[in-house]
């Protein structure tokens, strides 16, 4: 019995892992072409609309609203967030980078989650919290290992050398 349970556990974890690897994704994807679901086709970053700067420049509140909006026509921040997204994403779906990937992901889910205190439905946690420890047991379950590329990654000579890249 232990051991379907364990087996059961780490495709638990490789759901995780993929779902959160896919929301990441699609975020990117959806602000580069404008789907119509968050970002309407008008706006798409490949129209030229900066994919940071409605966000930041007209919905952010709470006591940091003045830096982020000093961020909004910033080029800088809009590479830095899409090429955030992306890489947490591709990492998260093929299950290599779990670490950094959820450092990352982390980094910018706290940024979101500041930019918008309090939160509108409780005085403190939001879906930024639930996001980030989706992202944290991905990485410390090694779910990369299953279904994903992980085991072949952490073969890697330089991965050997420096663990914090599994």
């Amino acid at each position: 019995m232990p051991v379907a349970k364990e087996v059961k556990g780490k495709y638990f974890w490789v759901a995780v892992r993929l779902l959160i690897g896919f929301y990441f994704l699609w975020a990117f994807l959806d602000k580069v072409f404008g789907f119509g679901f968050a970002t309407v086709p008008g706006k798409a970053w490949i129209n030229g609309v900066s994919p940071t700067a409605g966000f930041l420049g007209h919905a952010t509140h709470g006591p940091l609203t003045s830096v982020f909006q000093s961020l909004a026509s910033s080029n800088f921040v809009a590479w830095l967030f899409m090429i955030g997204l992306l890489l947490v994403g591709i990492t998260m779906i093929l299950g290599i980078l779990m670490n950094l990937s959820a450092i990352a992901g982390c980094l910018m889910l706290l940024l979101m989650w500041l930019s918008l205190i309090p939160p509108a439905n409780n005085p403190f946690l939001d879906e930024h919290w639930f996001e980030a420890i989706a992202l944290i047991s991905a990485a410390v379950t090694k779910a990369g290992n299953h279904i994903g590329l992980g085991k072949w990654w952490s073969k890697r000579k330089f991965v050997k050398k420096m663990p914090f890249f599994e």
